[in-house]
């Protein structure tokens, strides 16, 4: 290299490291924004967080490769899949739910190939919002029994006291109206992190009482390789799961729209819905592989882009290597297991309550008419077999909760007689 070429790449040095500085900033902070919702998700089903910063960060780039690098969007835990992964880790084992789950992220590849086939016309009339809006509905209410047990201080199920029941309501109420206030008052970034904000304030108060024991934090080691589980195959499991699949799917053409709206591009014709689908897909097979849990595009984070501008996929990159590193953290993942169950509960139930409000908003957005009999029959059935506990079974196997709530859907939109029009 002569001297000229050596003073032009000492003059332009600065500057990339500069841009390479400001973009692993922003990605830093886009991790932020999803962190709390990234970690709670495996906290309640009893998944490892630190696999699931590791699949997070993993199915980002697996997203960003399908797509070209030309999306910015965060994939991380979906809140949609609680339920069936807490049945199936307690009814199967988690090799066996992953297995499930895997078959899940296959579905998504399979209406990504549909989707490039025929359009997102088919997918839209097969799964029209009067199924979709229940759905989502029934995942958020079914699991309501589950908040309230958590904030009261006892196991998901109701079947042990953990905490002293006015401690924990103090936890659980303080980390609700923590996260109450930090989404409805705060201004700028710190309005798109109100989980945080609520479990720090929880987590504040646990200190405070003294019920956070840090035994396993001191017995952690600083690095250490996430506790990866391996899917084993279960056919129950899998056909358990697959149902499962379809109200996520549809949201995420929800999230795709949202995006290309703040943006200003339309990602539904470039790189197309069937390769943001494929990139979904993969990444919650991928996760699966490892024991993590199903990834979805994540809301908040395309808020934070939409707060700070910056619409370069790169930072996203910044942001799935800043995942993969915390990952193997180990204290950071003995941490996050110290956090009291009621402050947990707390913030679950205005989270789940908030997946009940998606489906209804769903309905109501797409002026879903429940004053016609085959629209309100569709979406009743659906809400009481999804919250009543409906269950269908032939030997071993049993088909209940949101799997047959969306089998059910489906079958009944398209069996019922479509009202004539006058």
């Amino acid at each position: 290299m002569n001297s000229a070429e050596k003073s032009d790449a000492a003059l332009a040095s600065p500057v990339l490291a500069d841009t390479g500085f400001k973009q692993a900033l922003a990605g830093s902070q886009m991790l932020f924004v999803a962190f709390g919702a990234l970690v709670l998700m495996p906290l309640i089903t009893g998944l490892d967080p630190n696999v699931a910063l590791f699949t997070a960060g993993i199915g980002t780039l697996i997203f960003q490769l399908c797509t070209r690098r030309q999306v910015p969007i965060f994939l991380a835990s979906s809140f949609a899949f609680i339920a069936p992964i807490l049945y199936g880790v307690q009814t199967w084992g988690i090799p066996a739910t992953m297995s499930g789950l895997m078959a899940a992220g296959l579905v998504y590849v399979l209406l990504s190939q549909l989707v490039r086939w025929r359009g997102t016309e088919l997918l839209t009339r097969l799964l029209p919002p009067v199924v979709v809006g229940p759905v989502i509905m029934v995942i958020g209410l079914g699991l309501a029994p589950m908040a309230v047990n958590m904030a009261i201080g006892k196991t998901g199920d109701g079947s042990a006291e953990l905490i002293a029941h006015d401690t924990a309501l103090w936890l659980s109420l303080s980390a609700l109206l923590t996260t109450l206030l930090v989404s409805t008052m705060a201004k700028g970034i710190f309005r798109l992190v109100p989980i945080t904000a609520g479990i720090t304030v929880g987590y504040g108060l646990a200190l405070y009482f003294g019920v956070v024991d840090f035994t396993p934090v001191r017995e952690a080691a600083w690095l250490s390789v996430p506790q990866f589980v391996a899917p084993e195959w279960h056919w129950q499991a899998v056909l358990f799961m697959i149902p499962v699949a379809i109200a996520p799917a549809i949201e995420h053409i929800g999230d795709v729209l949202a995006i290309s709206s703040v943006t200003g591009k339309d990602y539904i014709k470039k790189p197309g819905l069937h390769r943001t689908l494929l990139g979904d897909g993969l990444a919650t097979g991928a996760a699966s592989l490892f024991g993590g849990p199903p990834n979805t595009t994540y809301s908040e984070v395309t808020g934070a882009v939409m707060l700070t501008k910056n619409f370069n996929p790169v930072i996203m990159t910044w942001a799935a290597g800043f995942a993969i590193c915390l990952a193997f953290v180990g204290k950071f993942g003995a941490l996050m297991l110290t956090i009291p169950t009621p402050v947990m509960g707390g913030i679950m139930i205005l989270l789940f309550g908030s997946i009940a409000t998606v489906g209804l908003n769903s309905l109501i957005k797409h002026q879903v008419d429940l004053s016609q009999a085959r629209n309100l029959c569709i979406v009743a059935v659906v809400l009481v077999f999804g919250i009543g506990g409906m269950a269908f079974g032939v030997g071993n196997f049993s088909l209940q909760g949101i799997s047959l709530c969306g089998i059910v859907g489906i079958l009944l939109n398209l069996l019922l007689p479509k009202a004539r029009s006058h």
